[in-house]
């Protein structure tokens, strides 16, 4: 899987669980704290994408991103 189909997957969780997202232009460098994503907002999103791509990565891995980017990456590196 390419980081642009893994960036896109992120982008559509997180439009599941925020839906004010819709329609909107997000850059891979924003965090999903500046997408308005609380701390449970941000672990569901987290954890639907590690489910989807059938990945166990301890939490802690993954929550120490800065950005989308950094998560893609990290994902990306374990598929």
């Amino acid at each position: 899987m390419e980081k642009e189909e893994i960036f896109k997957l992120i982008m559509s969780i997180s439009t599941e669980v925020l839906p004010e997202l819709e329609g909107k232009d997000i850059p891979i460098t924003d965090s999903l704290k500046d997408w308005g994503a609380n701390s449970i907002d941000r672990a569901e999103i987290v954890l639907m994408t590690l489910e989807s791509l059938s990945l166990n990565i301890p939490m802690v891995e993954v929550t120490t991103t800065r950005t989308i980017e950094e998560l893609v990456d990290i994902l990306h590196a374990r598929l």
